[in-house]
């Protein structure tokens, strides 16, 4: 994508000025009840999977343009993964929104009770720049979905992609979805709107300013957050298949990847063997030289790259103490950083933050319980992936240690599985989406009980209340029962 096309996509942004009134106009949209009919949400999904395939070339173009994206990776994570839960959703949809009934106690009988679902009304969505396609339009489908209106802002740090965002959403998706271009000014005007749901995708400090300006108007929100994503590996497991998944999914997109493995736990013996597999992996996926393969992406920007090289530097001084495995090597004129691999100690400068970059600490451990007492010291994390064919190890992970996820024999793949809920804990966030869970998000659960006034059974809890009737209270009403121990 050209730098006049930039130009030109850029001229469609929405200015400061104008936010309060495109708020208005999606939540008066919302208020004529055109978003609630079925045919209204599959109408609007079908002309986004639409836009997706019309214009893949374009976005594909901008994901190379702000990430060095290559085209099988920009489908696989991005525009494909996209067009994988619209067909999901348009598949499940009619059924996820049927009413649900309930069992009504004998006491109200007789009465029916049911769960319905609308529509929340006009929901705000902030995207990152990591994912910059798949993370605003995923939870848009659901938003839509649900029957809402959605304004949408793109991460200004993916100008190419948020242009091309801005240039063909206005075309598919006219009045349902609005894109509010800019940067920090362009947020806080947003924010200072009343919405109905706002759903973050970032880091925990702004996480925190979201949450915050959504209190004061009891906005109710959703925070995909991240943190430093665990792996634990032991011996029991084929070495050679467990690298090259750990160097899959570490390395994708330059290791800008929120699920990405951030740091891998083991005893010596393990992390030796994995050691030892590692750089074939990464050369079996990006070659010899990554800095030549079209595969292997590049930092955001200058800034992320000094702070994940800086990083590195730091625990690679002599008297740190860790030890270089693979990679090292880094170039600030292209933001290049090799897939890297290094020994570090739990106090390393690398296991301080996330690294959200293409490094990759080993630590050692004694054992597993050692590991997930380490886990355990930390934030909650927003995926945990075990390498064990051990039942038990496996199961004192699924007893022992709190994430958003928790995989076995697979980092990031949990995404793709439309049926499982994506989200975080604690400081990797609130809330999750995808698939079913995104209605329920975007939807309240409305409860309806009707009950016929004709034969009024209440009548038998009416005050006044006689002997007979708190009898019928205490045994058939509000009945107080005693169970056996254990």
């Amino acid at each position: 994508m050209s730098a006049q096309n930039l130009d030109t996509l850029a001229q469609t942004s929405v200015t400061p000025n104008a936010i309060e009134t495109t708020v208005e106009q999606a939540r008066q949209l919302f208020t004529t009840g055109v978003t609630k009919p079925l045919a209204w949400r599959r109408q609007q999904l079908t002309a986004m999977n639409q836009m997706l395939i019309d214009h893949k070339d374009d976005f594909t173009a901008a994901l190379a343009a702000d990430l060095g994206k290559h085209p099988a990776e920009a489908w696989l994570t991005e525009i494909g993964f996209l067009t994988a839960e619209i067909a999901h959703t348009l598949k499940h949809l009619q059924d996820w929104l049927k009413p649900r009934k309930t069992s009504v106690p004998l006491a109200l009988q007789p009465a029916t009770a049911t769960t319905v679902l609308e529509p929340l009304g006009v929901v705000l969505v902030i995207a990152p720049w990591n994912y910059p396609i798949q993370l605003l339009l995923a939870p848009v489908i659901g938003a839509l979905a649900a029957g809402n209106t959605v304004v949408a802002k793109p991460s200004e740090m993916a100008p190419a992609s948020s242009a091309a965002l801005a240039r063909w959403i206005p075309e598919y998706l006219a009045g349902a979805v609005t894109i509010v271009e800019g940067g920090v000014p362009e947020t806080t005007s947003l924010l200072d709107q009343r919405f109905d749901h706002i759903f973050y995708t970032g880091n925990g400090r702004v996480g925190r300013i979201v949450m915050s300006a959504a209190a004061k108007n009891l906005t109710p929100v959703t925070l995909e957050l991240g943190g430093k994503s665990p792996v634990y590996i032991d011996d029991s497991v084929e070495m050679i298949t467990a690298a090259r998944r750990i160097v899959w999914g570490k390395f994708m997109n330059a290791g800008q990847t929120c699920v990405a493995p951030d740091y891998v736990l083991g005893t010596d013996s393990a992390l030796a063997k994995l050691a030892k597999e590692l750089p074939e992996a990464i050369e079996e996926l990006y070659g010899a030289d990554p800095s030549h393969s079209l595969a292997y992406g590049r930092m955001i920007n200058d800034a992320a790259f000094s702070r994940v090289a800086g990083l590195l530097a730091m625990d690679l001084l002599e008297e740190s103490g860790s030890a270089l495995v693979a990679g090292g090597s880094t170039d600030a004129a292209t933001r290049y950083i090799a897939p890297t691999v290094v020994h570090v100690d739990a106090e390393s400068a690398l296991m301080k933050e996330e690294i959200f970059g293409p490094v990759l600490p080993l630590v050692s451990v004694e054992s597993a319980q050692a590991a997930i007492e380490f886990i355990n010291q930390r934030e909650k994390s927003l995926s945990l992936y075990v390498f064990s064919e051990d039942a038990g190890v496996r199961d004192a992970f699924t007893l022992q240690t709190s994430s958003g996820a928790l995989n076995f024999g697979v980092p990031v793949a949990h995404l793709s599985v439309p049926g499982l809920p994506f989200g975080g804990v604690g400081e990797s966030g609130m809330g999750s989406y995808h698939g079913q869970h995104s209605i329920y998000t975007f939807s309240h659960q409305k409860a309806i009980l009707e009950k016929p006034l004709s034969l009024d059974t209440l009548g038998l809890i009416y005050p006044p209340f006689g002997a007979v009737k708190k009898q019928i209270i205490k045994r058939f009403v509000a009945p107080a029962r005693k169970f056996r121990k254990g």
